[in-house]
């Protein structure tokens, strides 16, 4: 099994304030990996990094081979890696259409965008049943729906997701989770922060831990279920 992505020694700071310190993971090529922590361990901070929409202080972010740290955002979507930001920031003016559309735009094969908007909507009914409506009339999980297939749109070989169960009822987390094990059963390769670890652990081959801005611990996921630590820190008892 290849690594997809290797980082090596990432820093990130916020001014003087060092929110990532220096840690080192990798994401193997058509696996499920997820980044655990609390609020404010520096697991969105990272992601943003991995995106170039913050700026790296210092070490190596390597995907695929190519070398990410200095790259801007748009040229990074363009190598295939591809993410859903926290918050799902879709279009709300626009209809659902207009933003599957637009996640497509930096594509060369244009004439493909049909098919591959046709078989989104057979992933997600949902949004076919509101196509030219208005994204902003959309419930939060409809919307969250929409944030990953704008992604999809993109044609990533990876897929970074920022807490999609954010704010959603309890079916709404159990569909994202399905659908995320559909996209990784057809290959793509999925980086997941979330805060829900059980859930996160459950769909996931591989997690790393963080806390305060460095990973603690690491392993697989069925083995972190049954990890002391973090039944205490994060499961309950």
């Amino acid at each position: 099994m290849s690594e997809l992505l290797e980082v090596n020694g990432l820093k990130v700071n916020y001014g003087i304030i060092e929110a990532v310190k220096g840690i080192d993971f990798s994401l193997t090529r058509g696996k499920i990996t997820s980044l655990l922590g609390a609020n404010g361990a520096g697991k969105s901070t990272t992601l943003l990094a991995l995106s170039g929409l913050l700026h790296a202080h210092a070490g190596s972010i390597r995907f695929d081979g190519v070398e990410l740290t200095h790259l801007p955002s748009h040229r990074i979507v363009a190598t295939g890696l591809v993410q859903v930001p926290e918050g799902r920031e879709i279009l709300t003016s626009l209809t659902v259409r207009e933003n599957l559309l637009l996640g497509g735009y930096r594509r060369s094969e244009q004439r493909e965008l049909g098919a591959d908007l046709e078989s989104l909507l057979e992933l997600f009914p949902r949004l076919r049943e509101r196509l030219d409506g208005r994204a902003g009339n959309l419930s939060g999980g409809e919307q969250q729906m929409l944030a990953v297939a704008r992604a999809l749109m993109a044609k990533p070989r990876l897929l970074l997701l920022d807490e999609p169960s954010m704010g959603l009822a309890p079916l709404l987390v159990q569909e994202i989770f399905r659908t995320l094990r559909v996209l990784n059963q057809r290959g793509l390769t999925i980086f997941l922060v979330e805060q829900n670890v059980r859930q996160a652990l459950k769909v996931a081959d591989y997690a790393y831990v963080m806390e305060n801005g460095k990973i603690v611990l690491s392993g697989g996921s069925a083995e972190l279920l049954d990890d002391a630590r973090v039944i205490e820190a994060y499961l309950g008892a």
